[in-house]
């Protein structure tokens, strides 16, 4: 495709471009506007666009009670939000400090675990402590394992990794109601109904196979004379594998894992058969949206959306480039 040179079709292209972004963006921007709104102005007709923003829906949705000190904690926590942008300002301009991603991470994990020891959260921000332990136990299991199976059927060429392949494609074909019942009867006579660990180990059967099909796929691409070299030099397979092979592929590690974040994150079928107070975002979203939870308040449901889409947009943004180089992984120089 030859590029645009004249500045009249880059004015189009442009032009272009700013729309397709405004098309997509302006829905949550619209849910955005309202989750700051009082019922009225959200009801309003016609709409408000000019109004006096409020944080009564994100304290009703998140707080039973709103605590004495509760301006000291907002200043902490936008002092928290603004470390984490220059952190992610500083990584994005230096690649070689990509790992300060993962403080930001690691910072923000810490913060939303301790918050409910000093302020009397209410029931949807457990819903989004329970979506954060689900997903990150289902990403570890899954992408582990994942990891190990893939690079064995990569390396393997007899009968039975064919046959683990066509395992894995066919139980991958398998609906949602195929694993429902068997977990379901496993929670209710183990005792593990209700419990993270029968939630984690029924998503990580779902995206294994779809984890190790990938994994193979990418781990096909490196050439088997790095694992030997270093074998030679004395260190064992699985030690190649880890120091050698998972350095080299890691960006499409890393994108698997947040195609396995996205999945884990908007489960609805099963999370809402196996739980009944571990809830996730995804299944407390249909009460709050469907009017249940918060019957004819537009604030308080737009809210509830926002919060329910940050966590992943985060993540984007933070590893946006991991992801985009582990979507284009493929060539290796030797």
């Amino acid at each position: 495709m030859q590029p645009f040179k004249t500045p009249l079709s880059r004015l189009f292209l442009h032009i272009g471009m700013f729309l397709i972004i405004v098309y997509s963006t302006l829905p949550f921007v619209w849910t955005l506007m309202n989750s700051f709104k009082t019922k009225k102005d959200a009801n309003a007709r016609p709409p408000k666009f000019t109004f006096e923003p409020t944080l009564a829906s994100y304290e009703k949705i998140l707080l039973e009670k709103v605590p004495e000190n509760g301006a000291l904690i907002v200043y902490v926590l936008l002092a928290i939000l603004v470390v984490l942008v220059v952190l992610a300002f500083i990584a994005k301009r230096n690649p070689i400090l990509n790992w300060l991603n993962w403080v930001s991470v690691g910072i923000v994990t810490i913060v939303l675990w301790t918050i409910p020891s000093f302020v009397d959260t209410a029931e949807f921000y457990n819903f989004f402590l329970n979506t954060i332990i689900i997903c990150v136990g289902t990403i570890i299991i899954s992408v582990t394992i994942g990891a190990l199976a893939g690079y064995g059927m990569a390396r393997y060429v007899g009968g039975i990794a064919v046959v683990i392949f066509i395992g894995a494609m066919a139980l991958r074909s398998l609906p949602r109601l195929g694993f429902l019942l068997p977990y379901f009867q496993l929670g209710q006579k183990t005792g593990l109904f209700d419990s993270y660990f029968l939630v984690i180990l029924a998503l990580v059967a779902i995206q294994q196979p779809f984890t190790m099909v990938m994994m193979r796929s990418i781990f096909m691409l490196v050439p088997p004379d790095l694992e030997e070299a270093a074998m030679i030099d004395g260190t064992t397979r699985l030690g190649a594998f880890i120091r050698v092979i998972v350095p080299i592929m890691w960006p499409g590690i890393f994108a698997i894992s947040l195609f396995t974040l996205l999945v884990s994150y908007h489960e609805f079928l099963l999370v809402r058969i196996l739980t009944q107070n571990n809830m996730t975002l995804t299944v407390a979203m249909a009460a709050y949206l469907g009017g249940v939870a918060v019957p004819g308040s537009i604030p308080r449901q737009s809210a509830a959306a926002v919060i329910s889409a940050l966590p992943l947009v985060i993540v984007v943004l933070l590893f946006q480039k991991q992801f985009v180089k582990g979507l284009t992984a493929g060539a290796i120089k030797g």
